[in-house]
């Protein structure tokens, strides 16, 4: 088991034997700060008052541990694995279509949660998610999560809300009179297969679709011939998320799958801006904090992910990102986030979110799945019009 592991370039092809690996030691007790720590994260998600001087959870932590923070910021999933595979990095902030590959590809280690006293006070719908713990082992912890969003300009829809996702996938007048025929986006990651497989479980039920993530070749057929028509009115496919805020300012750009820090920034800016929550439902992230393999800072490390868990850090990093905390009492008591932030950014709606999870051929739903390096060929197929 391990050589086949350590053959697979990506873990693709090992993720049915994730939960067989067998698990290094992790870190028996936490020695001095080495003086750095570096992390692999997605936009917005480590900020230091650059930005804006009201949002900053490392200044304080470099004064306290002496650990300087460095940050390489990561556009998708794919590119975060491909990072921490190149190494050099210390932590990395993974999506759960990133997590299990990393697992499986023994580029994360577990964690000794027991040198992370915070850990407990972790929401307890995340304290065992099967997108970072193997075999009751952890490799990671919990950090941020929440729905990826239907962006729209208000202009355009005329200050009622879009109900479906029909407004990017079906050639359409929107209210405000005009096409939506390039002037909309779709997502550049290959986990956007299953925005369209939600879509069809609504609008096509005989498919027989369980899970977006758990596709046969009938349906993941089906998804990517929605794909494709949806390639005839998407004007670009974002992953930078300052470009996408660019073109709903400049572009003409009104609907889109998003991030709700995009929707933030924008309202922040006095756009036009407002999202919704359509009613086939939506995808979203649990992001894990993840220790390489190979950290050469482990012990600033643990204190980082110490420190990310602490309710004021959680609070105003969901503020900003427009994420729900992974711990709960921070959703009370935040100057920046308020007491109705974590209502808002969908702390009720956990159950009601399909979270990125990397597919994988032997899956629960049916007898056998399309993988996921399949849909990664394939959407790039897509993308340039085949």
């Amino acid at each position: 088991m391990t050589n086949l592991l350590k053959s697979c370039t990506a873990a693709i092809a090992c993720l049915s034997f994730a939960t067989q690996v067998i698990a290094a030691e992790p870190l028996k007790a936490l020695g001095k700060g080495e003086g750095a720590v570096s992390i692999v994260a997605w936009a917005g998600y480590i900020e230091r008052g650059e930005t804006d001087k009201n949002y900053d959870w490392v200044t304080d932590f470099e004064k306290e541990t002496g650990c300087k923070v460095s940050v390489k910021t990561a556009a998708t999933s794919d590119e975060m694995v491909s990072l921490m595979n190149e190494g050099g990095f210390d932590l990395v902030t993974a999506s759960g279509d990133a997590s299990l590959r990393l697992i499986a590809g023994k580029r994360a280690q577990p964690i000794n949660t027991d040198l992370i006293p915070s850990f407990k006070t972790v929401d307890e719908r995340l304290q065992n998610g099967p997108w970072y713990t193997v075999g009751g082992v952890h490799y990671g912890v919990p950090y941020l999560w929440g729905p990826n969003v239907l962006m729209y300009n208000t202009d355009a829809f005329k200050d009622k809300a879009p109900t479906s996702w029909n407004v990017v996938f079906e050639e359409q007048t929107l209210p405000d009179g005009k096409s939506n025929k390039g002037r909309v986006q779709a997502y550049d990651g290959a986990i956007y297969i299953a925005d369209a497989a939600i879509y069809l479980m609504a609008h096509k039920p005989d498919l027989g679709i369980k899970d977006p993530y758990e596709l046969n070749e009938d349906q993941y057929k089906a998804a990517l011939d929605l794909l494709r028509g949806q390639r005839k009115l998407v004007s670009r496919y974002w992953h930078d998320a300052m470009i996408q805020i660019d073109d709903f300012k400049n572009e003409g750009v009104v609907a889109s799958g998003s991030w709700p820090f995009q929707v933030n920034l924008l309202q922040a800016d006095k756009q036009k801006i407002a999202s919704a929550f359509p009613d086939e439902g939506v995808t979203g992230w649990a992001d894990t904090t993840m220790l390489h393999a190979d950290s050469e800072h482990p012990n600033c490390a643990y204190m980082w992910m110490e420190h990310s868990l602490k309710a004021k850090v959680q609070g105003d990093a969901a503020a900003w990102f427009g994420a729900v905390p992974s711990v709960p009492a921070a959703c009370k008591g935040n100057e920046l986030m308020g007491d109705t932030g974590c209502a808002t950014n969908g702390f009720d709606h956990f159950d009601k979110i399909k979270f990125w999870k990397t597919p994988v051929a032997k899956c629960a739903t049916q007898s056998e799945c399309v993988p996921y390096h399949r849909w990664v060929s394939d959407y790039i197929g897509v993308i340039g019009g085949r």
